[in-house]
């Protein structure tokens, strides 16, 4: 065998050992996006406890979000279930380290919901936390501006409408709109309820924070035009290999 034929062998080969799926390509892209303005990436596990998940977040006991229909509650492991959302990332993080301070915390979640074009039992977020002296709004806009022209374009214009989040206050919904288009709603986001800085230790006559949280599966699939969440998840090649 000549080195010509052992070399067209080996890259054949190479052009054949696969791809970064889409959803790890968008998540790589959003965590470069924040670590670029000074963000540090935090990690947790998927299985958490119901206080890092609820009760530290300022999350009501008689709260929606902790039926059975929104959470998958883990039957063996009490008071323990697979994570709605990396909050509890947060949490952990901000009783563990000290102020002043800027993260984001990407991963899977899991909700305990039907199916359909655009909602899983599963999907990927990133939440963002800041926490300072002097942190206000502004500080939020800027760095949500920052990625979404960094991620979407220039021509992207954002606004900030009010939301209610238990563990923000002012809670605020972002949209978005690309050149002449519609506003489309793409996160939710806030400054950080003093009831979640003491839970966690830290003093809210001194410090605030902004949070927000982004569903990656959903802003892949505004970017690239997918009308369904599922095809992410179905093993279906075609998808792949257009990426």
């Amino acid at each position: 065998m000549t080195e010509n034929t052992d070399k067209k062998e080996n890259k054949e080969k190479n052009e054949n050992i696969g791809s970064v799926h889409i959803l790890n390509r968008v998540i790589n892209d959003i965590v470069r996006i924040f670590t670029e303005q000074g963000f540090e990436v935090a990690t947790g596990t998927e299985i958490e406890d119901e206080r890092h998940n609820f009760d530290d977040l300022n999350v009501p006991k008689d709260h929606p979000a902790r039926d059975m229909q929104d959470t998958f509650w883990l039957k063996d492991f009490a008071s323990h279930l697979l994570r709605t959302h990396t909050s509890g990332v947060q949490i952990h993080f901000m009783k563990d380290n000290k102020t002043p301070f800027k993260i984001v915390a990407p991963g899977k979640v899991y909700r305990y919901e039907a199916t359909d074009k655009t909602h899983e039992v599963q999907f990927h977020q990133l939440e963002g936390l800041v926490i300072g002296e002097n942190i206000n709004l502004g500080h939020l806009k800027n760095a949500l501006n920052t990625f979404v022209k960094k991620f979407y374009g220039e021509d992207v214009e954002t606004r900030l409408r009010p939301g209610f989040f238990p563990f923000v206050e002012p809670g605020v919904e972002v949209d978005m709109k690309k050149g002449d288009g519609e506003w489309i709603e793409m996160l939710g986001a806030g400054m950080v309820h003093p009831n979640v800085l003491e839970n966690c230790g830290i003093d809210s006559k001194k410090y605030q924070g902004f949070a927000f949280g982004i569903g990656m599966d959903r802003v892949a699939m505004l970017k690239y035009g997918i009308d369904d969440v599922r095809k992410f998840y179905d093993g279906d090649l075609r998808l792949i290999n257009q990426f």
